[in-house]
């Protein structure tokens, strides 16, 4: 699991090696990926909410 979020991380960041990606298509399963994506992609939302929500204090 520690890998999927690795690699969703790097992916998110545009940062993640070409090998990588590949092993990740041929290893990983889609939805693990999917899930921890949206996930992440929840998270960012929620962290940016919050620091908008403070900065308009």
């Amino acid at each position: 699991m520690w890998n999927v979020i690795k690699s969703v991380l790097t992916a998110f960041f545009g940062v993640q090696k070409e090998s990588r990606r590949r092993e990740d298509f041929t290893s990983g399963r889609a939805w693990s990926f999917i899930i921890v994506g949206v996930l992440m992609a929840l998270v960012l939302v929620v962290l940016i909410a919050a620091v908008a929500s403070m900065a308009a204090r």
